[in-house]
């Protein structure tokens, strides 16, 4: 009886393994969650008041897995009619040329803000190892011809919020104090960028503000109570969600509409949808 028991208790386990397995690759991967926030902003026209701003992260388009997905979200978030949408990198999963027109053809979808829509590079947006600027200057192009502004250490404004934008901190073109040093406090800020170890570097000239980032997919697996055994970041403490960085900056990190690979357990892609507030 013993033995029977032990037998049976085994594949028990071993079905619930094959289940978690099938789960965490084919259920998870693919069930996107909206993520509802407030984004107070400190001198913030009151006519962005109630306005929304969509935030989008990591696509990752490349051969590992079918971007289907990534246009089929595309097309649910237009029909919440976003006022502004950022992308915060991470455009392709580059292995070659072919993840050009791969992620051509995705941002024929793109979702755009009706006041205005930017963006800044992360770092597999600059090829392999991050030391090829030319296929970052492509990427450029594929997101300019779908009419998003591409911020590279520089600052747009929309609606009369200030958008500034890193390039990413393991890329070729990072130059962040570029930026920061055009802060004015008087105006109603936020800030992009990919990786948010950038946060813990002395690079940003009295900011105080919001920062909207990703790269870290939330480690993409996450036991229940416990931090994820694999993290993209140094910090480990900056997975995901919100942030208060202790000296007037705000962290917001993205957990990722796509993947470096289709596997996820407990950290659901994301697409962030923040109401505007005065801060």
């Amino acid at each position: 009886m013993k033995r029977r028991k032990f037998l049976n208790t085994s594949k028990q386990l071993m079905g619930l393994g094959l289940l978690a397995g099938l789960y965490t690759w084919r259920v998870e991967p693919y069930w996107l969650e909206f993520v509802h926030r407030k984004l107070p902003i400190r001198n913030l026209p009151l006519g962005l008041v109630g306005k929304t701003l969509m935030q989008i992260s990591d696509i990752h388009i490349g051969n590992r897995w079918n971007p289907n997905f990534v246009i089929a979200s595309f097309q649910r978030a237009r029909a919440l009619n976003p006022d502004i949408v950022v992308y915060t990198g991470d455009y392709v999963t580059y292995d070659g040329p072919e993840q050009i027109g791969q992620l051509r053809d995705v941002m024929q979808h793109a979702v755009r803000g009706r006041l205005g829509t930017a963006a800044v590079l992360g770092n597999h947006d600059y090829g392999k190892n991050w030391l090829e600027p030319e296929v970052a200057d492509q990427i450029c192009a594929v997101l300019t011809g779908a009419d998003i502004v591409v911020l590279r250490n520089e600052a747009t404004r929309i609606a009369g919020l200030t958008v500034a934008g890193m390039d990413d901190l393991y890329g070729t073109n990072f130059d962040p104090e570029v930026v920061t040093g055009e802060y004015d406090p008087a105006d109603a800020n936020l800030l992009l960028c990919h990786n948010p170890d950038v946060c813990d570097l002395d690079v940003w000239n009295g900011y105080e503000g919001w920062i909207l980032a990703g790269h870290t997919h939330g480690g993409q697996c996450k036991p229940p109570f416990l931090d994820p055994p694999v993290l993209a970041t140094k910090n480990r403490n900056l997975i995901a969600g919100e942030y208060d960085l202790g000296d007037g900056r705000q962290l917001y990190i993205n957990r990722a509409l796509g993947h470096s690979w289709p596997v996820r357990f407990n950290v659901r892609p994301e697409i962030t949808v923040f109401e505007f507030k005065r801060g």
